[in-house]
């Protein structure tokens, strides 16, 4: 069965502060474990208004503590912005404080801007390619002999993944025999090609002897398709925000936000969020059992900004029970209600073509 995890980026809500964001991250790590999810990432963006996750593992460290079995990782560490050698470091410690429940999942973007890198690497600092910190990375877990220098005494059985927006990352996450994650959840136009380079290059390794897949998803749901498309408004204004040139803090949520919202920008946010739920649980279900079969995903990663705590906990505990039940056949007589009383239309899923977001098949 597919499984379910929860990627955060620690947004800042409106009227809010990082301390607020900080607290609510953890209830909705626990709220998380509660309802069964594998694993809660935190990403790494640096300043960015209303995104609190920058320093990442100081964040996974606080989420670990609170929690006693979900799996606490990175969404990801940024390689380019750190040496990996104090990477290794830092998450061999995690995994030493938190033995078993650290995963390490890596990128090769920057996470900001172009005057926020230099400020993090410095003046004098040589780019480095993505494939050598990763091995280098990989040596260091594992104190490999040929090394010069040692991390923490023994090896450190950390996972490591690849995370990726297109399709160098697949390549490399096939080549090297490690997990890949897809950032569908704001990138979905590469998602099958992907996922199809990363399965056709795969070579087994100590890692894997197979590969495993998780693809990014936004995921609204509530007891009802009204509630659900209210809760979705903050995440869909703050992306429209941001393409406008105005980042900020997670918006309140607002009643028909979509409707009012200028049409080539309207096309812009439903393109970024194509891969998208929003509805009941019904709803929810059926679009997560198409989403699994249309990826054929190990896993799938929710990417929920929805303003009010409560409701994004009660989010994750209803798309958790969807999912217990995602194989359970054809879709039923209530799925097919709940997506003709929305008055949504049917809708053709192809690659680089993904239904809008709300939309039911």
């Amino acid at each position: 069965m597919t499984a379910l995890s929860i990627l955060d980026l620690i947004m800042i809500g409106e009227d809010r502060t990082v301390s607020d964001s900080l607290d609510h991250a953890l209830q909705f790590a626990q709220c998380a474990e509660k309802a069964g999810y594998a694993r809660y990432w935190v990403a790494e963006h640096h300043n960015m208004p209303g995104i609190a996750s920058a320093a990442t593992t100081l964040i996974m460290s606080h989420l670990a503590a609170g929690t006693s079995s979900i799996r606490i990782g990175s969404g990801g560490v940024m390689l380019p912005n750190h040496a990996p050698f104090v990477v290794a470091e830092q998450f061999a410690t995690l995994n030493t404080l938190f033995p078993g429940r650290i995963d390490l999942g890596t990128g090769r973007a920057p996470g900001s801007s172009a005057a926020t890198v230099r400020a993090i690497r410095g003046a004098h600092f040589q780019d480095r390619e993505f494939f050598d910190d990763v091995q280098s990375l990989l040596g260091y877990l594992q104190n490999a002999p040929s090394l010069a220098v040692r991390n923490l005494p023994g090896k450190h059985d950390v996972p490591v993944w690849i995370l990726g927006s297109g399709l160098y990352g697949a390549r490399l996450a096939g080549q090297l025999g490690l997990p890949f994650a897809f950032a569908s959840h704001f990138a979905p136009h590469y998602l099958l090609e992907a996922a199809k380079e990363y399965r056709e290059n795969f070579r087994p390794s100590e890692t894997l002897n197979s590969p495993y897949l998780v693809v990014g998803a936004c995921v609204f749901a509530a007891d009802s398709h009204e509630e659900a498309e209210y809760l979705a408004s903050s995440h869909q204004n703050w992306v429209a925000n941001l393409h406008s040139g105005r980042p900020g803090p997670l918006p309140r949520p607002s009643e028909g936000f979509m409707s009012n919202v200028p049409e080539a920008l309207r096309a812009r946010v439903e393109q970024e969020l194509a891969c998208s739920a929003i509805g009941d649980k019904e709803m929810v279900r059926h679009w997560l059992r198409q989403f699994a079969e249309l990826t054929g995903a190990d896993e799938i990663m929710i990417d929920s900004r929805i303003y009010d705590p409560q409701a994004r906990c009660r989010s994750f505990e209803i798309a958790a029970t969807a999912l217990s039940s995602l194989y359970d056949g054809a879709a039923t007589p209530a799925e097919e209600d709940s997506c003709r009383s929305a008055g949504k239309s049917a809708t053709h899923w192809a690659p680089g073509a993904f239904p809008a977001t709300s939309r039911c098949r």
